[in-house]
């Protein structure tokens, strides 16, 4: 099976109650740790590759690389999916260069500029069978290139979703009700709780149409221990409770991106066998504790967050 888009995924994952995992990619261990689990637990996934990936690891190295996970599980369903595309270039450069979706962010731009910028990207994307994800609201915190105060954060208005969806011929949207990029999501003390009204609004004014969640990490606490046990400074990083996006999934939510979590479960690995033995230098002997534990993590979120295992 060649690289589909999210079409067909998204509409069984609506119908179905749960999410399609959308995991960032920066390098090989990562797609492997993520193809591992996806493959052992039969589920579709979305490898995302944000604007700071692309420049880290150059478009064509992650093609082939999603490609060579195609020739391993032939016949799961997978989807190549630009991550935070900033402008109408960018998201033309994936589509010419075998991605099956984009996602155009023209949240940061006024109401009306977003909807052009966003049909723009649609036209072009749909004339080569390729779909598009846009966001309304804008979501607080940093992630590679995306950088937004929580001053500047807002959530996403259900009275311009309909007009916004109509208007732009759209595949997806992303909204903003709460969660937030990156590893420090929320302050010490406070409880994180997702906006389920606003959730609940956007889903009455389009109905089974798909919502995305973007920063939907959870910052799994084990990894943050291991991380600051051996020399790391990740004091009060806070993520997304597990059970709210499994609530999420249940409803119109049919993506959860997933990105934070993978690189505090490498990054937590290489420090480990680190610490334990300054001797080693071999990258084969730490990339592949960082590669098992991002394996552990997807298969954590696909069975107990998303619900998507077997659902391939």
């Amino acid at each position: 099976m060649p690289l589909v888009t999210t079409k067909e995924m998204f509409k069984k994952a609506y119908e179905g109650g749960y999410a399609i995992g959308a995991f960032n990619v920066n390098n090989m261990e990562i797609v492997q740790g993520i193809a591992d689990a996806a493959i052992e637990l039969n589920s579709p996934i979305i490898l995302q590759v944000s604007a700071g990936a692309r420049k880290y690891a150059k478009h064509n190295y992650l093609v082939k690389l999603v490609e060579a996970v195609l020739s391993e599980a032939p016949d799961l369903p997978i989807a190549l999916h630009l991550d935070h595309g900033a402008d109408f270039e960018i998201c033309k450069s994936c589509i010419d260069g075998g991605f099956t979706s984009v996602m155009i962010d023209g949240s940061k731009y006024p109401f009306e500029e977003n909807i052009e910028l966003t049909k723009k990207v649609v036209e072009y994307a749909h004339a080569h069978n390729v779909v598009v994800e846009a966001e309304l609201g804008k979501l607080a915190g940093v992630e590679d290139d995306v950088k937004v105060s929580a001053e500047d954060s807002s959530y996403t208005r259900p009275e311009e979703v309909e007009e916004f969806v109509s208007k732009t011929g759209v595949d997806s949207l992303a909204i903003a009700i709460g969660t937030s990029h990156g590893a420090y999501k929320f302050k010490p003390g406070t409880k994180p709780q997702l906006r389920f009204d606003i959730l609940a609004e956007i889903e009455k004014n389009i109905p089974n149409f798909p919502i995305v969640l973007h920063g939907a990490s959870s910052v799994p606490q084990e990894y943050v221990k291991i991380i600051n046990a051996n020399g790391g400074a990740l004091k009060d990083a806070i993520g997304v409770p597990e059970d709210q996006l499994r609530q999420a999934a249940r409803s119109a939510v049919c993506k959860i991106n997933i990105d934070s979590d993978l690189r505090l479960a490498m990054t937590a690995g290489i420090r480990e066998v680190m610490t334990k033995d300054p001797s080693i230098f071999d990258p084969r002997d730490y990339l592949k504790v960082g590669r098992a534990n991002v394996k552990a993590v997807v298969a954590h979120k696909i069975k107990e967050v998303l619900g998507s295992e077997g659902k391939a």
